[in-house]
């Protein structure tokens, strides 16, 4: 048994389903992100609202839930450590087996063929897990604050787009040595050799 808590905003009733194929309610929701929705780099902030389209519709074996997901991700774009906020609008589709049909799908699949079925906590779906598993996929693996960006400059981490003309003299190491005998040249020796 999971002991789904109603409390927690991801936690669905599907009582007003109750078994009967063919039925199917249609949600709207807004609710809290909850903590560690994403990656280190980029993810839905703890408590940032997210909006859940949702259509739960009863089949033979449970509820299927479908819906889309729209939220903001927050993090720092790769390249220049700018803020980089990030729209999302992200589909996901999961169906929540009744406990008897769950029970008898992990019977019929062999131990090589197991698989992640989601099941009802009496009439409870818990969405959490499915949307975790539809949203961070869909974040850029590394957010940039746009696609041009030039980044930071590599010898002092000056911001490139604030200048694009900066750059620093880079002379190779291995004629530095030389570079010092060209600027410090000794006129007076030029002159006794002319004499």
């Amino acid at each position: 048994m999971m002991n789904a808590d109603t409390r927690r905003p991801l936690v669905l009733d599907t009582k007003e389903l109750a078994r009967r194929p063919g039925q199917m309610v249609e949600r709207e929701l807004q609710v809290p992100a909850p903590e560690h929705f994403g990656t280190d780099v980029i993810s839905v902030p703890e408590g940032q609202p997210m909006t859940l389209r949702l259509r739960l519709e009863s089949v033979m074996e449970g509820v299927l839930v479908s819906g889309t997901v729209s939220a903001t991700a927050t993090g720092a774009c790769v390249r220049c450590l700018e803020p980089v906020d990030l729209e999302i609008d992200v589909p996901f589709q999961e169906l929540f087996a009744y406990t008897d049909k769950a029970a008898h799908h992990h019977e019929v699949a062999g131990e090589d063929e197991e698989e992640d079925v989601h099941e009802l906590d009496g009439d409870l779906a818990d969405l959490e897990p499915v949307l975790r598993d539809a949203v961070v996929p869909a974040l850029p693996f590394q957010p940039v604050c746009r696609d041009d960006c030039p980044g930071l400059c590599s010898e002092c981490g000056a911001r490139l787009a604030d200048d694009p003309t900066h750059h620093h003299e880079v002379i190779d190491p291995r004629w530095s040595a030389l570079a010092g005998l060209a600027g410090g040249e000794d006129t007076t020796d030029s002159d006794e050799k002319r004499n």
